[in-house]
């Protein structure tokens, strides 16, 4: 029975892994002729780090499953006051819908508390902007059983969240290019497009802490975080980390946060440099002479 759910779990991943290739492989050679010191198209370190990382995140993912799927099929089957069916059209429809809003919940909380943002910087912290960046993933997805737990509380089957979260996940792929302009009025006021992921990469202070959409953008309308596209964005962390090695890209934020811990001298500054946003510093150090903050994009 487990391998069945399982199996039912990675289908949509595994049919779209030939396809982001594909899809990565196509984008490249078409910007192969691009000004790359204006870091549009690719950068072969850059795209192999992002690659890297990207098998990285399948590995970390699988663990992860395993482990929420435990959690998720307990609470779904013995505190769940009712089921949702998973053979109606109306239900894949729900669940889709609150799937994304939970992912805007967990994206918010991963750029604006400093320890989601340690596992989450990883994925922003390419100056590129491109399908290869879409695979740049993180190794921690921790964060995510916290705002999924709720969905099988709602009585959404386990096996069904998974399936929508990574059609969630297969239509964000296709939102980090440079190669799509604007698309129709309608669509880019609904749904998360190119142009409105770009803001989310950008490290402008008008682009700060904007567009947490995942399929959809009007949460971001609702919510106060919606940025319009003025200008083309400068890609990655406002402090850029200048380096490829894939251990510090993914781990370095929470050696830092662990630093900061150690040196602050009371519970309420050891709390803050854990969970404020990033770049929060007690008031003492802020009146003292600057130093340097953490490499963050909001």
């Amino acid at each position: 029975m487990l391998s069945n759910v399982w199996h039912q779990i990675n289908v949509p991943l595994l049919y779209a892994v030939p396809v982001f290739i594909l899809s990565v492989a196509v984008e490249a050679f078409s910007l192969r002729d691009h000004d790359h010191e204006k870091t549009t198209g690719y950068l072969a370190k850059d795209t192999r780090t992002s690659l890297s990382m990207g098998v990285g995140s399948l590995v970390s993912s699988l663990i992860f499953k395993l482990a929420t799927l435990v959690v998720f099929v307990f609470l779904w089957e013995y505190v769940a006051p009712w089921h949702i069916p998973t053979d109606t059209w109306w239900s894949w429809l729900l669940l889709m819908v609150v799937v994304d809003f939970a992912w805007y919940c967990n994206h918010l909380f991963s750029h604006r508390v400093r320890l989601g943002w340690a596992a989450h910087q990883a994925h922003h912290s390419s100056e590129y902007f491109n399908f290869g960046t879409a695979l740049r993933q993180k190794w921690n997805p921790w964060s995510e059983a916290i705002f999924w737990a709720p969905l099988p509380l709602l009585g959404f089957a386990p096996w069904t969240i998974y399936v929508a979260f990574m059609v969630n996940l297969i239509y964000q792929f296709f939102t980090h290019t440079e190669t799509i302009g604007k698309l129709p009025r309608p669509i880019e006021y609904t749904f998360n497009t190119p142009s409105h992921h770009r803001v989310h990469h950008g490290s402008d202070t008008l682009y700060l802490d904007k567009n947490y959409g995942g399929i959809l953008i009007i949460w971001d309308r609702m919510f106060g975080t919606f940025q319009q596209e003025l200008h083309r964005p400068t890609y990655g962390l406002t402090t850029p980390i200048g380096t490829y090695n894939l251990i510090t890209l993914q781990y370095g934020e929470f050696a830092k946060i662990a630093r900061d811990v150690r040196g602050a001298r009371t519970l309420r500054d050891k709390l803050g440099y854990i969970f404020a946003p990033p770049g929060w510093q007690p008031a003492k150090a802020r009146e003292a002479a600057p130093r340097p903050e953490p490499a963050v994009n909001g």
